[in-house]
């Protein structure tokens, strides 16, 4: 049944690998990765699936349901062909250097031809400890695997650069996790998800080796990287490192600017949570703005620094550029001035992107020139001034754009976007600042009916919002797994009107303000 599918060994077969077999925690040195099987679990079951990324990926619903497709994803199996590992890299988190991370829970089962003769990795994450577990189980609990495994495939069908997810396994195992590092650990259900990306190489496979000064493997590993994923930027040496790290710049710009544009809130943009492709990459404590708050955080672990809060994330990803950077310099004849290109670079098109993206949202096409860099300045101090829905607030300005008067007060569906009584000069500001938006806007070259089918094409009416998640991971605690379901076939189209589904579009209820799981979470899954 699986002999159709084809496997590559690139990653194993270029660079080189650790000796030692064993999945007992240790320093790796002078490895890229570590040869590790899944750890067997007590009952594989397949609980959801991605039928877009299946069909993807060539595997037919015949074949996704079959029980012997749960044990490979469940990681009781391989198929042929597959060749598993654990990634070595190290990385900065909340800004100090942790050294050696690696893979700790995380399992490459390989790296599969799609029909269409495109290279995804398989990525099982909870499958068991490696080489890099530290003290970690290597396991995943079933309330974090839910969040990821929606929010992967949300995000891909908002547009945004991810990781997919294929699977969501239940394992039939309890895990121990202190939710809250407080002292009352409790067991949850285990589970498995299937990540899927073209590459899973992160700024910190770059760093350690850089941080321990092999630099044969660090030279290896940046020449893997150019040929296999930016072959347009030459062939290895200094030109074309430098094209590689303006690129990476590039890319990360160019990814939060959507983060931002859309309100998500990632929670742990540590660098080894940074991918090289410019993806979003490992959905931990991540989070979606309800009111408009620049310095809201979703990770407890967090909660005091702020240093991950979503109006921080442009200047987070600028700094892991700078640290990226840094590991290169060997390779750069240590000319710094390269990297400080890089993160001008960085900026100008972070500017750019960020234009480009709320003009779009707000039906403009984006002129400094023109006064739109201030018509968005005032957008957000009056955002961040009230208590408004970022999501709703967005999807309610389209139908204005096709009245035939601008606004003389807030209008309804405004106001149903705040979270509590609008305060008068709340009112009266933003009434002020529709009417400056409705006369830019009707004054474009193109009909406003154009404009507002634009701005529904770009502003989500369906986001991944905390309380939607909690809800069915609440039920599927219970063993109901219809709220899961659901949630992944609205968020497959999440610009269109779905009628039957506008209780997953509302603002976030009052029992979900302060609901753990809901307003805030923690790294431990």
């Amino acid at each position: 049944m699986t002999d159709d599918l084809r496997f590559l060994r690139r990653f194993l077969d270029t660079l080189p690998g650790d000796p030692e077999s064993s999945n007992s925690t240790r320093p790796v040195v002078g490895a890229a990765w570590s040869r590790v099987q899944p750890t067997a679990v007590a009952a594989p079951r397949l609980l959801a699936w991605s039928r877009p990324l299946a069909a993807e990926l060539g595997l037919t619903s015949e074949r996704m349901q079959d029980p012997t497709t749960a044990a490979v994803l469940g990681g009781n199996a391989v198929w042929p062909g597959m060749a598993p590992y654990a990634a070595n890299y190290g990385g900065h988190q909340f800004g100090n250097w942790a050294g050696q991370l690696g893979d700790g829970r995380a399992i490459v089962l390989g790296e599969l031809v799609t029909p269409a003769g495109a290279v995804q990795e398989l990525q099982l994450k909870g499958a068991g400890p490696t080489p890099y577990s530290r003290r970690g189980d290597g396991r995943a609990v079933l309330r974090s695997s839910i969040r990821e495994f929606l929010c992967s495939e949300a995000m891909w069908a908002l547009g945004v650069p991810t990781t997919r997810a294929l699977s969501l396994v239940g394992t039939g195992d309890r895990v121990v996790r202190d939710m809250f590092y407080d002292g009352n650990p409790q067991y949850e259900p285990g589970a498995i998800v299937c990540r899927v990306a073209p590459s899973f190489l992160r700024f910190g496979n770059f760093e350690l080796p850089s941080s321990r000064g092999d630099l044969p493997l660090l030279r290896r590993l940046v020449d893997f990287a150019l040929g296999l994923h930016f072959p347009q930027l030459g062939a290895p040496g200094r030109p074309a490192y430098e094209a590689l790290l303006h690129e990476v710049a590039a890319r990360t710009a160019r990814l939060i600017a959507h983060w931002q544009a859309i309100g998500f809130v990632h929670g742990v943009m540590n660098t080894d949570n940074m991918s090289l492709l410019g993806l979003t990459i490992d959905y931990g404590p991540y989070g979606w703005i309800d009111d408009f708050d620049l310095g809201w955080t979703p990770n407890t672990t967090d909660a005091g620094q702020r240093r991950y809060a979503f109006g921080n994330q442009p200047g987070v990803g600028l700094w892991n550029v700078a640290r990226l950077g840094e590991a290169l310099l060997p390779l750069l004849d240590d000319d710094e001035r390269v990297v400080e290109g890089a993160l001008g670079h960085y900026q100008q098109v972070y500017a750019t992107a960020a234009g480009e993206r709320f003009g779009n949202k707000l039906g403009l096409h984006f002129d400094a020139a023109a006064g739109d860099g201030e018509l968005l300045q005032q957008l957000f101090t009056w955002l961040s001034a009230t208590r408004i829905d970022m999501t709703l607030f967005f999807r309610a300005l389209a139908p204005l754009l096709l009245v035939d008067a601008a606004p003389s007060e807030l209008p309804t569906s405004v106001r149903a976007a705040f979270y509590g009584e609008v305060e008068p000069e709340h009112a009266v500001a933003g009434t002020e600042w529709l009417q400056r938006w409705w006369r830019r806007a009707r004054s474009a070259a193109r009909p406003p009916a154009v404009s507002a089918a634009a701005m529904a094409a770009c502003n989500p009416k369906f986001v991944l919002r905390n309380w939607l998640a909690q809800e069915a991971i609440d039920a599927a605690h219970q063993g109901e797994l219809g709220k899961v379901e659901r949630l992944l076939r609205v968020f497959e189209r999440p610009f269109d009107e779905q009628p039957g589904h506008d209780d997953l579009a509302q603002k976030r209820p009052d029992w979900a303000k302060n609901k753990p799981g809901c307003s805030a979470l923690s790294c431990s899954s």
